[in-house]
């Protein structure tokens, strides 16, 4: 006979659910949302920016009024086909977010970066530099084929090929493997270094010129690495580039 003190079997412990992972919001931290941007984002990336440096190269050597324009378009196509291409997959977790501080960095960076430049090539000792004047006037097209691309589509379109795609990608590929400061002191350079080899293989640069460029690279891919957001580095460029418009018209204007 069974004893009657004796107690039922236990029923066995439910299994534990299994916790959800919150949602990284963060691409420096890892994830999903930065993961496919692998190898393979970087090799389009390469190709890319190599199919638009030769054909705009080649676009630029046609004796046409309209070939220098267009060459730099041609650079930007591949340039922005690597950036959708990285897009279609994934979109790094706070990448694209804005914040007030961005404004703040960006301008004070932008200017700082231009008065680097006014130190490094003497600016103090030249004349404001200018363009050439239709009657006394900037022509239109020298505000639609130069003062806007310079202005604000180059400094877009350069900051998301070099501070989001390349970047990141680089960033992401050696983060475990080395660590995020090594990691991120290589995507820095790897970043910069490319932002200066571009300008290069429109003509040849000066060492000043050299240091300038890598100055503007570097300063807006350590802005990408320190807040994770790419928008604080597109300001800083386009207060550079502005900058330089700016003492361009008043260049023109006291002539």
């Amino acid at each position: 006979m069974p004893d009657q003190h004796s107690h039922p079997a236990e029923a066995a412990p439910a299994p534990r659910s299994r916790r959800r992972r919150r949602p990284r919001t963060d691409w420096r931290q890892g994830g999903r949302t930065v993961r496919p941007w692998n190898v393979t984002v970087l090799a389009v990336a390469l190709v890319g920016v190599g199919l638009g440096v030769v054909g705009g190269g080649l676009l630029a050597r046609a004796p046409l009024p309209w070939a220098p324009f267009a060459s730099t378009l041609v650079l930007w196509a591949g340039m922005l086909a690597a950036v959708g291409f990285a897009f279609a997959r994934s979109r790094p977790a706070g990448l694209l977010k804005a914040r007030p501080i961005d404004l703040l960095w960006g301008v004070g960076l932008g200017f700082a970066l231009r008065l680097l430049q006014g130190w490094l090539s003497g600016a103090d000792a030249s004349a404001f530099p200018s363009a050439p004047t239709l009657d006394g006037a900037l022509p239109t097209s020298w505000w639609l084929t130069e003062a806007l691309p310079a202005g604000l589509v180059a400094p877009v379109v350069e900051e998301f090929f070099f501070r989001t795609v390349v970047l990141v990608v680089v960033f992401q590929l050696l983060r475990r493997a080395v660590g995020s400061v090594a990691a991120g002191l290589t995507a820095l350079l790897v970043s910069a270094g490319g932002f200066v080899l571009l300008h290069g293989a429109a003509g040849a640069l000066s060492l000043t010129d050299g240091i300038q460029l890598f100055a503007v690279g570097g300063t807006c891919a350590l802005l990408v690495l320190l807040t994770g957001r790419i928008w604080g580095a597109v300001l800083t460029h386009v207060i550079y580039n502005v900058s330089y418009l700016v003492l361009v018209v008043v260049g023109t204007v006291l002539a």
